[in-house]
């Protein structure tokens, strides 16, 4: 008798939620806010419309700076309101000193 060979098909990918961002805070411990911004065509005055949303991004080695341009993907839940981490730092962003 010979062995049955069966043929597997390779299985697809998951698809994983990627978004790019600005960081616009970075004052908690192990977290980032990442706001991300898109465009919309308002229904009726056909007019792009920009909108601006917030996430709050688990980093977990507070390496991503205000200002930094980063990269997040879906994730575990991490707390209440953190669902994406950190991949990649994409572009860093200018220190502001402000003088008090």
């Amino acid at each position: 008798m010979e062995p049955e060979t069966v043929q597997q098909t390779p299985v697809p990918a998951k698809h994983i939620k990627t978004k790019v961002g600005r960081v616009v805070g970075d004052k908690m411990l192990k977290t980032i806010v990442v706001a991300v911004e898109s465009q919309r065509r308002h229904p009726l005055y056909n007019k792009r419309v920009r909108q601006t949303r917030n996430f709050k991004v688990h980093d977990e080695t507070n390496s991503a700076h205000v200002g930094d341009i980063v990269r997040i993907v879906e994730s575990r839940p991490y707390s209440k309101q953190k669902r994406w981490r950190l991949d990649a730092i994409l572009q860093r962003g200018e220190e502001i000193k402000v003088e008090a």
